[in-house]
This record gives structure tokens, C-alpha cells and sequence, in this order.
């Protein structure tokens, strides 16, 4: 690995975020999963997680859409949604859904600057039931228009990106978050894969 190359991963992983994740709720479409993990990489989440439940297991990602974005990421993949939670309980403090709700607050009410999983769901009926249940709240993204709903990979943009606004405020895009062990195998194994 050039000395240049070393310096760009290192920048990279320098601004990983492990206290923020994004969960996928039975997504359908392969191009939203692949927009959802191309704008993941840009705000430095490292960790997504896919639960299909409802839906086939994918076997590959649109590739095209993501611009390679799945290669950079740790993808855990669950066909059980209490496993699911119970791997998110392991590692963040709170998980919040995205559901039109009488219960739901505003985006700009969720505190980002803590270690927090936000999860989308379906296309075409939202997050579940059964994961609403197991969350620690519900938000919208608030929205002046006749429609009220956005694309999912739109949706999450917007939401990861206050995310982004508040953690940078809060200065953790200026110190190491990855732990150590974490930090170094992603760095030898980006070593390996080819330059962009």
C-alpha cells in the first residue's frame, strides 16, 4: 500500500462513526439498499444492518447505484427480528423507527450526538409493528408538502445528515470512534481492495 493510499484510508477511518447505525426493515428494492449504503459511507457509518423477514434474503446489492459502496461497509445481515434487536441492544443505547404515528416527534427533536440505530422500513408499509414495539421512539421528518412520504433512501439521507450536523457540532468527527481492534482490521482489509 503507497504511502498516499495508507493516508486516505486513514482519514477515512478517522471519522467512522461507531455510536451510529442505519437498520433496513424488509427494503425491497436493491437500488434504495445500495442509495442507503452509498450515503452511509459519506456521513461515516461503518455498521448497517439488513432484516429481512418478510421478504427473500438479497444475494448482491445494486451495484451500480452504490458505487461500490457495500465493500466499504460492515453488513450484518438478520432474518430474525428479535436477533436483530438484540444485536442492535448489544452496541446502541437507543433505537428509533421512522413511522407516521400519532406518537412520532420531529427529527430535529432526536438527540444524534449519542450512540443511536435508526431504522426504515418497507416501501411499501413501513417499519413493522413488531419493531415499533421493541424501539425507544418514533420520528418523522417533518414535511410541508400535499405528499407525505419520501423515498427511503431519500429519507434516510435526510435523517443521517442532522445526524451528521449534530455529531459534527459536537465534535465527533474530530477524534478517533472506531474502537482500536475494529480500526485496524478495516484498515487491513481496505489495504487490499482495489483503489476507487
Amino acid at each position: 500500500m503507497t504511502p498516499e493510499r495508507r493516508e486516505r484510508l486513514l482519514s477515512v477511518l478517522n471519522k467512522r462513526q461507531a455510536g451510529l447505525t442505519v437498520v433496513l426493515e424488509n427494503v425491497e428494492d436493491p437500488h434504495n439498499i445500495s442509495a442507503v449504503m452509498r450515503t452511509c459511507d459519506s456521513v461515516g457509518i461503518q455498521e448497517i444492518y439488513v432484516l429481512n423477514n418478510r421478504i427473500p434474503r438479497h444475494k448482491k446489492w445494486g451495484a451500480r447505484s452504490s458505487s461500490s459502496a457495500a465493500k466499504w461497509l460492515t453488513i450484518h445481515q438478520f432474518s430474525d427480528t428479535a436477533e436483530c434487536m438484540a444485536a442492535l441492544r448489544q452496541k446502541y443505547d437507543k433505537i428509533f423507527t421512522t413511522h407516521l404515528a400519532a406518537d412520532a416527534v420531529g427529527l430535529y427533536e432526536i438527540d444524534f450526538t449519542g450512540s443511536v440505530a435508526l431504522v426504515f422500513g418497507n416501501e411499501h408499509y413501513g417499519v413493522t409493528d413488531e419493531v415499533r414495539a421493541l424501539a425507544d421512539g418514533n420520528f418523522i421528518i417533518p414535511q410541508v408538502g400535499i405528499i407525505k412520504s419520501l423515498n427511503i433512501s431519500v429519507a434516510c439521507a435526510v435523517s443521517i445528515y442532522e445526524a451528521l450536523r449534530q455529531r459534527t457540532i459536537a465534535g465527533h468527527y474530530e477524534k478517533r470512534n472506531l474502537p482500536d481492534g475494529q480500526f485496524e482490521e478495516l484498515l487491513e482489509k481496505w489495504g487490499f481492495e482495489e483503489e476507487e
